[in-house]
């Protein structure tokens, strides 16, 4: 089916993203994944490219393009390119609006121009060894000494924790925490008492760098306050249906293009004296997965036309979420298993899709939370 949701002008920043990944980050991408980071650089690289801070507003150095089709195609383009290490998606669409719709005049200037140009990249810590998708389970505190904040815990799981300039933390700023004592505070590289603990081995995604934070007496400055003052649990929820439409776009996509390269594959190779795709169960694989992806497909489109819109609820955020990452955990694992033992060799596409893919049923919030926030919202 063709799309309808792009225009020409979509499609031309399409081609700038290619050119870019073909440029400055495919050629290094291998290095990367060894070294377990993405070299600043390419941060810088990306900056210069217009591709970070395209919804920031001109005055503080970013696209001031609201549009957030131009998201999806990042998404779109990262996401078949095989590059999630650099996680222009969670600097963009999960931080960019917590600093744009929350940040004062003052906090604006002082950070987005760096965060455009990606002289500053970004973080939010808020998972904790014992707190995951339970906020009412966060145990880092923050307590008021008057002219700044005493920071005190560990985070753990950050994306981006090893190369982060600014790290949005979510702390408790009362004794008991929860939905109405919750805040976000700016801690910026260099502030004393701010340590990180190790680039964590992952499974998958080995490029993207993933740390432990640890905040050790941080004096934060009450000028480093982002957003209301124990108003962090709205202020996430109302930016997390955005973060799960970007995972469920590079969900789909994934899917579907794992779907191309096994189909391609299935044409070329032989058993038993013919192509694999001439036997009937190879048929019926490809048709159920190319069935699933194309109703997807078509839901997910709607979904971002509505967020562009300003229409999207927390509820079809969700149902996004979880059914297009559990479909890119089937179809990985299903084309996988028609490449045979040469789907389990990390030199094939499939196997680095399989493990980098895995993590998207549970970060953004799990299969489980999804749909408990959607039974909610209809069963009360």
């Amino acid at each position: 089916m063709k799309r309808q949701i792009y225009t020409e002008d979509h499609e031309a920043f399409r081609r700038t993203v290619r050119t870019f990944l073909d440029k400055e980050v495919l050629p290094h991408y291998d290095q990367w994944e060894k070294d377990g980071i993405v070299s600043r650089d390419a941060w810088r690289a990306a900056g210069r490219q217009g591709l970070l801070g395209h919804a920031v507003p001109e005055e503080y150095g970013g696209g001031g393009n609201p549009d957030f089709r131009y998201a999806a195609v990042l998404a779109e383009e990262f996401t078949r390119a095989g590059a999630p290490g650099l996680a222009i998606g969670l600097h963009n669409d999960i931080i960019g609006p917590y600093l744009t719709s929350l940040g004062t005049e003052e906090q604006k200037r002082r950070w987005l121009p760096g965060f455009c140009s990606g002289e500053l990249i970004s973080a939010v810590a808020m998972t904790e060894p014992g707190a995951g998708s339970d906020l009412q389970g966060i145990r880092t505190t923050a307590e008021d000494r008057g002219d700044h904040w005493l920071l005190n815990g560990s985070k753990t799981f950050i994306s981006n924790g090893i190369l982060a300039d600014l790290v949005v933390v979510v702390a408790k700023t009362t004794p008991e925490g929860g939905a109405h004592g919750l805040s976000l505070l700016v801690v910026e590289r260099g502030m004393e008492g701010f340590e990180r603990g190790r680039n964590l081995d992952k499974i998958g995604q080995k490029a993207q760098d993933t740390a432990e934070l640890f905040f050790n007496d941080v004096r934060v400055p009450k000028e480093n306050l982002l957003g209301e003052l124990n108003g962090a649990f709205v202020h996430l929820m109302t930016n997390l249906p955005q973060e799960r439409l970007a995972i469920a776009m590079a969900a789909v996509t994934a899917a579907e293009h794992l779907l191309e390269i096994t189909t391609e594959y299935v044409k070329e190779r032989e058993a038993f004296g013919r192509p694999l795709a001439k036997l009937q169960h190879i048929r019926f694989e490809v048709a159920e997965m190319a069935t699933e992806c194309a109703v997807t497909r078509s839901f997910l489109d709607r979904c971002i036309t509505d967020h562009a819109n300003g229409e999207l609820d927390a509820v079809h955020a969700s149902m996004a979420k979880w059914w297009a990452t559990e479909l890119q955990k089937r179809v990985a694992d299903r084309c996988l298993q028609l490449h045979g033992g040469y789907g389990y060799m990390t030199e094939y596409r499939v196997a680095r899709a399989f493990t980098d893919g895995r993590i998207q049923t549970i970060y953004g919030g799990t299969t489980e939370i999804m749909k408990e926030i959607i039974g909610r919202a209809l069963l009360g």
